[in-house]
């Protein structure tokens, strides 16, 4: 039984995992080769859980679509002065089965065992299912 536990955060200003990809790697010249990097304004308490092996799931528009391995947490300080913790990402956003998600504010930890399962490579680029399809999908178990 996995002992890491995930993230999951709201990818806001995002429509598509696309968009996503593209901020990230607009961005990319801003952060270490090879990762990619959130600033979130608290430092999470079970950092040793997250980093054995856990991930941060992106919800977009409403669904759990994608996720990146997390390979570090680093103290930043913002432009205020105040201290925030900079989640060290892979670049590869890997695409998830879509769960629906409500809303909620900052970040929640997912365990390992019911977050939403990767899709299988030669799915990696399929289109989302439109959200009211994909929620009743997994309403019946179906997901």
């Amino acid at each position: 039984m996995p002992e890491f536990v995930n993230l999951l955060k709201l990818c806001v200003g995002a429509d598509s995992v696309e968009d996503l990809e593209a901020w990230q790697d607009s961005q990319s010249h801003r952060w270490p080769k090879g990762h990619a990097v959130h600033v979130t304004r608290m430092w999470p308490k079970r950092a040793e859980e997250l980093l054995d092996g856990g991930s941060l799931y992106w919800v977009i528009k409403g669904m759990v679509l994608a996720r990146q391995k997390l390979l570090g947490l680093e103290r930043v300080a913002g432009d205020d002065g105040i201290q925030r913790c900079a989640l060290l990402l892979d670049r590869e956003v890997i695409r998830t089965e879509p769960v629906p998600r409500r809303p909620f504010q900052g970040w929640r930890y997912l365990a390992a065992e019911e977050s939403p399962r990767d899709l299988p490579k030669t799915r990696q680029k399929e289109e989302a299912l439109p959200e009211e399809l994909a929620r009743a999908l997994a309403e019946i178990g179906l997901r």
